[in-house]
C-alpha cells in the first residue's frame, strides 16, 4: 500500500494518505484482537467505553506513527535503507512499549506465536522480541522479493530469494521442534501446589462480601483439596480481602493473617501465598512518593497490589506488584499530568488510587523446601525482560497470581494464559499459575500447559512442579534484538542527518 501511493499513485498528499491508511490498518487489528476491554464494567454495571477505546485509538496512533516514520526516511533514503529503518524502528517502538508508564506492550508481534510453543522454542535464545524480528524479517524480505521481480522479471533472481526466504522461514521452525524434542528438565527437587479457584464475582462480590467470609470459602476450598503433602497452596491476585487493604504496618495483628496461619499450623509445613490489597502509613514526608496520599499532617498512606507469602510463626513475606495497569492501577507520569487531568482514573470498583510499585524483583524462599519462588502478578506476566529478573534473583519456579475476571469468558483471560507460556520457554521455568475464575494452570519448561482448570469453575488443581535452576541465554542477555535494534536505528538517523549536515557544508 505505502509503495503504491507513495511511488505511482497521483494522490497530492501522500504522506496522510499513507497515515489514514495504516491507521485505520492498525485500529481494525487492535479492535478484533483487544476489543474484549470493552466488557469491563463500570461501577453502575454498565460496560467501560473508555477501557477500550483509550488502548484502540490511542494504540492504533502510536503504532500508525511508527509506520509514517518509515514512510518518511524511506522517501528520503530510497526502498533499501527504508526497509532496514522499519525494522529498527518498529522493534524500538516494540521496546519503548515495554518500558514507558503508558505501557501496553499486548500486541507485540512476537506474542503471537504464544500458542504454538513448538516452533518458537528458540526463544530461550532471543525472547519474543526475536518473535518479533523473525516476523519483520519475513514480512520485509517478502517484500523484496516481490519488488525484485516486478523491477527485473529475472527467473534466477526469483529462484535465489524466494530459496533465502523459505530458510528464514523454516530453518528456525526445525531447529525449535529440534529442541522440543531433545529437551530435557534438570530438576533440584520438586514441589506440590494447590492452585486455588475462589471464582470470586469481581463486580458484585469481591467488594461487598464480608472479608472473612472471602478468606474462609478461600480456606475451605484448600482444605477441599488438600489430599497428601502440601507445599504450597496458591491463591489469585488480591484474593483477599475484599473491600479495603491490609496495613502492612499490622500484618502480625491481622485477624485475616492469623487466621490463614492457624490453617497452616494444621498443615505442617505448608505455605500460603496469595495476592493481597495492602498499604502502608508512612511518618516521614521524605519516604513519600508521587503515588502517596496525604491523610493528614504528618501521615502518608501507600497502597499495594501484593502478594503475600504467609508462614506460622513467622513475618509474612510480602511483594509489591512492579508493572501496574496504566489508568487503573497507575496514573501514568502523575507528577505532570494531574496537574492537568485531575483525578482521571479508571473506576472499576477496586482502587481508584496510584499505587505504589518494588524497584527490585523479590523471590519467596522458605526453610521447608527448595523451592525459591518468583511472585509474578498478573500484567507483570506479559514482560519478558522483565521476569527474567526474577530468575536472576534465583527463582526456581515462576508463580503467577491473576484476576483475570474483569472481561468476562472473552480472549483476554485466554490471551493472558497464552503469554504465560512464552515466559516459561524464555526462562525455561515451569510456572503453577492461580486465578480467579480461572484459567488456572500448570505450564512446563517447554511451554506446554500440563494441567488447566476450565473458566468459570470455583475449584482447585493440585499439580507436581519441578524446581529448575540452569539459567537460559535470554535470562542473561535480555532483549538484546531491542538493544541492537535500536543502535541500528540511531546509526541510520545520525548517517543521514551527518550527510545532510556535510552536503551544506
Amino acid at each position: 500500500m505505502e509503495q503504491e501511493i507513495s511511488k505511482f499513485s497521483k494522490i497530492k498528499r501522500k504522506g496522510w494518505a499513507v497515515f489514514g491508511l495504516s491507521y485505520f490498518t492498525f485500529f481494525i487489528w487492535n479492535l478484533v484482537t483487544t476489543g474484549w476491554l470493552y466488557y469491563a464494567k463500570n461501577p453502575d454495571g454498565s460496560n467501560s467505553l473508555l477501557a477500550v477505546t483509550i488502548p484502540l485509538f490511542a494504540n492504533s496512533l502510536l503504532m500508525s506513527s511508527t509506520f509514517q516514520l518509515y514512510y518518511w526516511y524511506k522517501k528520503v533514503r530510497g526502498t533499501y535503507f527504508g526497509l532496514v529503518f522499519f525494522v529498527a524502528i518498529w522493534l524500538s517502538f516494540e521496546r519503548f512499549h515495554l518500558s514507558w508508564e503508558f505501557t501496553w506492550p499486548w500486541l507485540n508481534l512476537g506474542n503471537v506465536f504464544s500458542e504454538y510453543p513448538k516452533v518458537i522454542q528458540w526463544y530461550d535464545t532471543i525472547g519474543a522480541t526475536g518473535g518479533s524480528f523473525w516476523i519483520l524479517l519475513i514480512n520485509v524480505f517478502t517484500f523484496y522479493t516481490i519488488r525484485i521481480w516486478e523491477a527485473g522479471r529475472i527467473r534466477k533472481d526469483l529462484i535465489k530469494n524466494v530459496s533465502i526466504l523459505m530458510a528464514v522461514i523454516f530453518l528456525p521452525i526445525l531447529i525449535s521442534i529440534y529442541k522440543y524434542n531433545s529437551y530435557q528438565e534438570r530438576s533440584v527437587g520438586n514441589v506440590n501446589v494447590v492452585l486455588l479457584q475462589p471464582e470470586l464475582d469481581p463486580y458484585n462480590e469481591k467488594y461487598s462480601k464480608d472479608s472473612l467470609q472471602i478468606l474462609d470459602e478461600l480456606l475451605t476450598l484448600a482444605e477441599q483439596n488438600s489430599k497428601g503433602k502440601v507445599d504450597f497452596y496458591i491463591a489469585p491476585e488480591t484474593a483477599f480481602p475484599g473491600r479495603g487493604s491490609l496495613s502492612e504496618n499490622g500484618f502480625n495483628k491481622s485477624l485475616s493473617i492469623n487466621i490463614a496461619k492457624e490453617f497452616l499450623i494444621k498443615h505442617p509445613q505448608s505455605i500460603l501465598m496469595t495476592g493481597a490489597s495492602t498499604h502502608k502509613y508512612l511518618f516521614n514526608e521524605s519516604e513519600t512518593e508521587n503515588y502517596s496520599v496525604k491523610i493528614q499532617d504528618g501521615l502518608w498512606v501507600n497502597s499495594y497490589n501484593s502478594a503475600l507469602q504467609i508462614i506460622p510463626n513467622q513475618n509474612v513475606e510480602v511483594y509489591h506488584k512492579g508493572k501496574l495497569v496504566p489508568g487503573v492501577e497507575i496514573f501514568p507520569y502523575i507528577r505532570f499530568l494531574k496537574p492537568i487531568l485531575g483525578d482521571a482514573m479508571l473506576d472499576f470498583g477496586g482502587a481508584t488510587t496510584s499505587l505504589g510499585i518494588d524497584k527490585e524483583r523479590k523471590v519467596f524462599i522458605n526453610k521447608f523446601n527448595k523451592a525459591k519462588v518468583a511472585p509474578i502478578i498478573c500484567y507483570e506476566s506479559i514482560y519478558g525482560e522483565f521476569v527474567t529478573d526474577y530468575v536472576k534473583n534465583g527463582a526456581n519456579l515462576l508463580a503467577i497470581m491473576t484476576n483475570d475476571s474483569w472481561w468476562d469468558n472473552s480472549e483476554g483471560h485466554k490471551q493472558l494464559l497464552s503469554y504465560a507460556r512464552l515466559r516459561a520457554i524464555e526462562t525455561r521455568r515451569e510456572i503453577v499459575r492461580a486465578a480467579n475464575s480461572g484459567i488456572s494452570a500448570h505450564i512446563n519448561a517447554r511451554g506446554d500447559i500440563v494441567e488447566d482448570t476450565f473458566y468459570g469453575d470455583q475449584t482447585a488443581l493440585a499439580v507436581t512442579a519441578n524446581l529448575l535452576e540452569e539459567k537460559s541465554i535470554y535470562t542473561k542477555t535480555g532483549d538484546l534484538i531491542s538493544r541492537i535494534a535500536i543502535f541500528v536505528l540511531g546509526f541510520l538517523l545520525i548517517y543521514h542527518f551527518g550527510e545532510k549536515i556535510a552536503s551544506k557544508k
